[in-house]
């Protein structure tokens, strides 16, 4: 079973062309209360919350736990991407035992379009891909979300299943290490 608790975290930030990935910190915490209330973002994730409810709930050093990179751009947060463990009640896995790695990502509408999610998700694959070398990482998304799809397909991401959840159809695809991931 995959324990991302087992690679030591955080790890050093992760430098791409345009991209800083790192460990949250206190002044992140308007782009996280942004990310979350933002309509946009939300359409796909099962909604946005409402800001006066993330200003109380949100912690003055948001996202700080092992598998949440913050990216950075030009010294601002602009998205996250997450590696989590995939829960066993869900549909979807690729093991008998479940627990695979999911990768996660969500950027503020303005970044959106400009290829950072592929900058930065393709980066923390090749992370986790000397990290944890061998172990598959997972991703699942709604089949209407074309932007997602498409970056699956680029990410190298292969179709493992189709499903019904939160009452819309899911893609779900598997990656691994001796996928290309750019």
């Amino acid at each position: 079973m995959t324990q991302l608790g087992a690679v030591a975290w955080p790890p050093a930030p992760i430098r791409t062309a345009r991209l800083v990935l790192r460990e949250s910190e206190a002044r992140d915490r308007a782009a996280f209360i942004e990310l979350f209330a933002s309509p946009e973002v939300g359409t796909y994730v099962g909604g946005s919350r409402p800001r006066d409810e993330l200003e109380r709930a949100v912690p003055e050093v948001p996202g700080r736990r092992p598998g949440l990179f913050v990216v950075e751009l030009d010294g601002a947060m602009i998205g996250m991407v997450t590696l989590d463990r995939r829960d066993a009640e869900r549909p979807g896995h690729v093991r008998p035992d479940a627990g695979e790695t999911e990768l996660g990502y969500m950027f503020l509408p303005e970044a959106w379009g400009c290829g950072y999610a592929a900058e930065a998700c393709a980066a923390v694959l090749d992370w986790f891909a000397v990290a944890l070398p061998g172990e598959p990482v997972v991703l699942s998304t709604q089949t209407a979300n074309d932007r997602a799809m498409r970056l699956a397909a680029k990410l190298g991401f292969t179709e493992v299943a189709r499903f019904e959840e939160y009452g819309a159809e899911q893609w779900f695809g598997v990656w691994s290490s001796g996928t290309p991931s750019g």
